[in-house]
């Protein structure tokens, strides 16, 4: 049934295709509705319940203030251009009346979004000074800047300050959704699966909505519910998708479920998910890997050199170099390994955590030692099941497999949390398997990445595409 779900939300899409997509999904430039707290104002927006739950209401949303509520308010992407809209206005805002707290925290709030959506790392700090400056100005009874930490934060891969915002958040206005969905983001991110389910039934509660049930593809995901995942985001892509075209939200849902439908080993799928997110900055790579996968190689690194120049990602950076490296182009392969280095110093600079992508890097074209010291540390900071996986494939490249099959065994162990149906997750663990003389599960594991995504590279138990 779910995959008849799934079936029926592509050809919803599959209709409309082939025009300019809408400018947003909850933030427009001009006006159309949008969700926003009950006062619908603008210079006491932190206080109170903070809106958001149940008794939010539509309204047209008008010029800038209507802009800037729907930055505070909406849980989902918006559009860039309105995103670029809302800074001028806000900046503009703030040097007239430097103590309106609530135009310091949508201008912090627009800087990460602007920052998450071009790569455009000196943002970051940009964003962090204005969320504090709106919390010294109202200390108390703030819950845009504590959910703009947050997000800030969860952006940032700093789960820790994330899950401290987000509760911060909930305490002052519980019944204010958008702090539940940055909570299942920071207790995704420390492993804390359990309460990222309970923070996505109490979410579900407040709102039933395409944001939400994107979130909740995430949660059912990590449940190993794969099915129900895909169906779950594809939906939610759908209804925001119009004839026209997907709207901002839209267009980051279809790249998510073009991801996940690559993970599933459906690169066709994936393909089509991705093209429908349109202009989307991340839809490029995604079209890069399912490319890839389905042997149009040529196409897939254009793919990546577009997504690259558009938004730099040490991610993407790597994945293209191991994609050079996959079709015997060594040379470039190598230059592509430096650009990732670059990118994680420069995020780095900015507060972002890139400790996967780095340990991934030296763990297949660098020093392992220097990825298990990188990894390690992330594990003691943030110990979620994809820092498991990474852990234990530096160790079995390091050398040292006895101990990285106990971080393999997390990773993709059901009693110790390890849910996620993964081919990374299954063939590292296959490879270590092997390695310590393990036959009998080395196969199983081996065959089980083969089924959950045959695109897989797991020869090597790395992914290239």
């Amino acid at each position: 049934m779910s995959v008849e779900n799934e079936e029926r939300a592509a050809r919803r899409w599959g209709q409309g295709r082939g025009v300019a997509w809408a400018v947003v999904g909850c933030l427009v430039l001009g006006g159309v509705l949008m969700v926003v707290p009950p006062d619908g104002g603008d210079g006491d927006g932190g206080g109170g319940d903070g809106g958001g739950g149940r008794a939010a209401r539509v309204v047209g949303a008008a010029g800038p203030e209507g802009r800037a509520r729907a930055v505070m308010t909406a849980g989902a992407p918006a559009a860039l251009p309105a995103v670029a809209s809302v800074v001028r206005e806000r900046e503009a805002r703030v040097r007239d009346r430097p103590r309106d707290h609530t135009s310091w925290a949508v201008l912090g709030v627009a800087y990460t979004e602007r920052a998450r959506r071009t790569g455009a790392f000196a943002d970051y700090p940009k964003a962090e000074n204005a969320l504090r400056t709106s919390l010294r100005l109202r200390p108390t009874g703030n819950v845009d800047a504590l959910e703009g930490l947050a997000a800030l934060a969860n952006a940032r891969r700093d789960f820790r300050a994330a899950k401290h915002w987000g509760e911060e958040a909930v305490r002052v206005a519980p019944e204010r959704w958008t702090s539940y969905a940055l909570l299942i983001d920071a207790y995704d991110g420390l492993g804390r699966y359990k309460a990222a389910r309970a923070a996505l039934g109490r979410l579900l509660t407040l709102n039933s909505g395409p944001a939400a049930r994107a979130r909740a593809a995430q949660v059912y995901w990590d449940q190993g519910a794969r099915e129900d995942a895909a169906t779950t985001i594809a939906d939610a892509a759908a209804s925001e998708t119009t004839p026209v075209g997907p709207s901002a939200a839209a267009a980051a849902w279809w790249v998510r479920a073009g991801e996940l439908a690559w993970e599933r080993g459906e690169a066709a799928q994936s393909l089509r998910y991705c093209e429908a997110a349109g202009s989307e900055p991340e839809a490029d790579a995604c079209r890069g890997r399912a490319l890839a996968a389905l042997g149009r190689t040529a196409q897939g690194v254009r793919a990546y050199r577009v997504a690259l120049s558009r938004r730099p990602s040490a991610q993407v950076a790597l994945r293209l170099g191991e994609l050079y490296a996959s079709l015997g182009r060594a040379g470039e392969a190598r230059k592509q390994y430096g650009v990732v280095r670059t990118l994680v110093a420069r995020a780095a600079g900015a507060g972002v955590n890139e400790s996967l992508v780095l340990g991934a890097l030296e763990a297949d074209h660098g020093d392992p030692e220097v990825a298990v010291r990188v990894l390690r540390a992330e594990w003691e900071r943030q110990p979620g099941l994809r820092v498991a996986d990474a852990l234990a494939w530096a160790l079995h490249r390091a050398g040292k497999d006895e101990e990285a099959l106990g971080f393999a065994r997390r990773a993709t162990d059901r009693a110790r949390g390890g849910e996620v149906r993964s081919a990374a997750y299954a063939c590292h663990r296959g490879v270590i398997e092997r390695a310590l003389g393990l036959a009998a599960p080395a196969r199983r594991h081996l065959a089980e990445a083969r089924r959950l995504n045959p695109y897989f590279s797991v020869g090597g138990g790395r992914r290239f595409a």
